[in-house]
């Protein structure tokens, strides 16, 4: 089964990204995350399928979010603390 997305990155925070099935369609999407997400800026449009890989996220877990909820949100990866140290 193959599955169009359109990718949206947040305007208010770095690394974020809302993953929608229609284009420019949020209507699926909470307004209160809409509002912490900010205005969305179009960054792609993919064809998702089983085999296709993607960077942070299992497709798996995108195609069913798209399919069930609407959407899916790509939160920002984690900083280890580690990093922030500097000696």
């Amino acid at each position: 089964m193959e599955m169009s997305c359109w990718i949206y990155r947040s305007s208010k925070k770095d690394e974020m990204y809302l993953y929608v099935p229609v284009e420019g369609d949020f209507s699926n999407v909470p307004d209160a995350l809409l509002k912490r997400f900010g205005r969305p800026e179009k960054v792609m449009e993919l064809t998702l399928n089983s085999s296709r890989k993607l960077a942070r996220e299992e497709v798996a877990v995108v195609m069913q979010n798209l399919s069930t909820q609407g959407f899916h949100l790509q939160l920002p990866p984690k900083m280890d603390v580690e990093l922030y140290r500097g000696d």
